[in-house]
C-alpha cells in the first residue's frame, strides 16, 4: 500500500505543479516580516481549507499562525511551514544586485520555499489518504516569526503541537540532504535604559545618557566573549540612540540575541548579561527595564527519521537543472569570491565540502550528517517543537554553494526556477516520508525509540513565562 501511495501522491505534485510554483512565487513577491505574514498565511490557509482541511486560525495570540487538519485517528503527524521574510532584503531574481522595492523584505532564509512544500506536501498526502483510506491524521502548521524565534515556540507552549506524534519541516538550503547537528539555544531580550536631556554643549553635566549606558553594555558584553565556550553567540542592534547630537538622549533601547549550545547555558549567560546591564547603570547614572522577548532550547535530532528522508530522497531523485539554470547560477556566484567561499566550505560539515570549490549548484544526495556539531551558529523554533515530539528538518538545493545565509543572492535565486525545483523535490519528498510515517508503525517507532533516548535525563521546560504574549510590535520602534 505505501509504495501505491506513494505513486499517488508524487503524482498529485507533478499533476499541481502550477499551484506549487504560483504559492513559491506569490510568497517570495509578498516577502512579509515575522508576525505581520497576514496575506501569506491567508493564503495558505484559504488553499487549505478549500481541499478539505478543518483551519483553526489565529492560534497561540498570533494573527498569522494557524493549524490545519486532515483524517482522524492515529498516527498525528506534523507538517512545519514557515511564514516569514527577512527586513532589507528586497531584491528582484536577477543574478546582480537590484532592490525590488526600496526598503522592502526578502525571503534570504527561502521560506517561501518552507511554506509552499508544507502546503504541497500536506495536500500530496490527503491524495493518497482518499485513494487508499489510509489511517490517521495529519496537521499543516502555519508558524510565523522564526527568523526572531517567535512563532513554534509560542505555540508549543500554548499546546498547539500536543498530539503530534511525529513532525517535519524542509528548509531550503545549498545541499539536499539532513543535517543532524544541534544549534544554539537562545534568549532574545531588549534592554530600555533612561536618563536625563540637556544641553550636550551648554550644560552637559546636567544630562544622564541613556546611550552612554547602552555603549558600555555592550563593552562589558563584549569582555565577557572571552570567557564563555567558543560556540556562543551574543549579538545586539541598538534601536534607539537618541536624536541630535546636541541633546544629551534620555533614552536609548537595544535588541540582544544570547546563544549557547545548551539551555542551561543560555540562562547562566542570560544571568551574566542582566548583571552587566546593571553595571551600566552604575557607570552610566542611569535606569533600565528588561523585555524579554522570547527563548528556544537547543536542537534535537532524529536520526531515524533523516534516514527515511534521505531514502526518499534517494527514490524520488534530485532536481536536474538546464542550461540556462546553470549559466543563472554561474553568473551569480559572481558575486561571492573565492576566498568567501573558500572559508564558508571550510566551516561546513559536508564530507566532501571542499570539493564543491567549483560547484555552484549541488545535485548530489548526502546521507545524514553533522551530528558531532553540537551548538554554534544559528538557532531554531523547530528545536521546541523537537523537545516533544520525535521532528527532523530536512534541506533540499536552492542557493548556491557557498552563499552566505541571509542573503540577497538567497533571495534571487530563489524567486527562478531553480526555486521551484527544490520546494517541487521537497514537496515529494515530504509527501513519502509522512506516508512512510503513516503506513510503517516500524519506522515511527523507530523514530519514538531514538526522540525518547536523547531525551533520557531531560524534561522540556518552556523559556517563556506563562504569562508572556508574543511580542507582535517586535519589528517596530515605539
Amino acid at each position: 500500500m505505501s509504495s501505491e501511495a506513494k505513486r499517488i501522491a508524487l503524482a498529485w505534485v507533478d499533476e499541481h505543479r502550477d499551484l506549487l510554483v504560483d504559492t513559491h512565487q506569490r510568497i517570495w513577491e509578498l516577502a512579509e516580516v515575522g508576525l505581520q505574514e497576514w496575506q501569506t498565511a491567508k493564503l495558505l490557509a484559504d488553499l487549505l481549507e478549500a481541499n478539505g482541511f478543518q483551519v483553526e486560525r489565529g492560534v497561540a495570540g498570533m494573527p498569522s499562525a494557524f493549524v490545519a487538519t486532515y483524517g482522524s485517528g492515529k498516527p498525528v503527524i506534523g507538517l512545519m511551514g514557515e511564514l516569514d521574510a527577512l527586513p532589507g532584503l528586497s531584491q528582484e531574481a536577477v543574478p546582480y544586485r537590484k532592490v525590488r522595492i526600496e526598503g522592502g523584505a526578502g525571503h534570504g532564509c527561502g521560506h517561501n520555499g518552507y511554506a509552499t512544500t508544507a502546503l504541497g506536501g500536506a495536500l500530496a498526502v490527503k491524495a493518497a489518504m482518499d485513494a487508499y483510506g489510509l489511517p490517521g491524521t495529519i496537521k499543516c502548521f502555519g508558524c510565523p516569526a522564526e527568523e526572531t524565534l517567535v512563532g513554534k515556540v509560542f505555540m508549543v507552549r500554548d499546546g498547539v503541537f500536543e498530539g503530534v506524534d511525529a513532525c517535519l519541516g524542509h528548509h531550503p538550503g545549498s545541499v539536499n540532504g539532513v543535517f543532524l547537528g544541534s544549534g544554539n539555544a537562545m534568549n532574545s531580550v531588549k534592554f530600555e535604559f533612561f536618563g536625563k536631556p540637556s544641553h550636550a554643549g551648554g550644560s552637559p553635566e546636567q544630562g544622564v545618557s541613556a546611550l552612554d549606558a547602552v555603549e558600555l553594555m555592550n563593552v562589558g558584553v563584549n569582555y565577557m566573549r572571552e570567557h564563555v565556550v567558543q560556540e556562543t553567540r551574543m549579538h545586539y542592534v541598538i534601536e534607539e540612540g537618541g536624536h541630535e547630537p546636541n541633546v544629551v538622549p534620555a533614552y536609548a533601547r537595544s535588541w540582544y540575541y544570547v546563544r549557547a549550545p545548551e539551555r542551561e547555558l543560555v540562562d547562566r549567560y542570560y544571568q551574566w548579561v542582566l548583571r552587566i546591564a546593571d553595571g551600566a547603570d552604575l557607570m552610566a547614572g542611569t535606569t533600565h527595564k528588561v523585555r524579554f522577548l522570547t527563548g528556544v532550547h537547543n536542537g534535537m535530532p532524529n536520526r531515524p527519521l533523516a534516514e527515511l528522508v534521505v531514502a526518499n530522497m534517494r527514490a524520488i531523485g534530485a532536481p536536474t537543472y538546464t542550461e540556462e539554470e546553470l549559466a543563472f547560477a554561474a553568473e551569480l556566484a559572481k558575486s561571492i569570491s573565492p576566498e568567501e567561499k573558500r572559508t564558508s566550505l571550510r566551516k561546513s560539515p559536508l564530507p566532501d565540502a571542499m570539493s564543491l570549490m567549483d560547484v555552484n549548484l549541488n545535485p548530489r544526495i548526502y546521507d545524514p550528517y553533522g551530528e558531532e556539531r553540537k551548538g554554534g551558529g544559528g538557532s531554531s523554533d523547530v528545536a521546541d517543537v523537537a523537545w516533544n515530539t520525535p521532528t527532523q528538518e530536512f534541506g533540499t538545493a536552492c542557493f548556491l554553494v557557498g552563499a552566505p545565509g541571509h542573503s540577497w543572492q538567497n533571495v534571487a535565486i530563489s524567486g527562478t526556477s531553480i526555486g521551484h525545483k527544490s520546494t517541487l523535490f521537497a514537496s515529494k519528498v515530504m509527501a513519502g516520508t509522512v506516508i512512510d510515517l503513516l503506513t510503517d508503525p516500524d519506522a515511527l517507532a523507530r523514530a519514538r525509540a531514538d526522540w525518547q533516548k536523547r531525551m533520557e535525563g531531560l524534561t522540556y521546560v518552556s523559556p517563556l513565562p506563562p504569562d508572556l504574549k508574543p511580542p507582535l510590535d517586535q519589528l517596530k520602534h515605539d
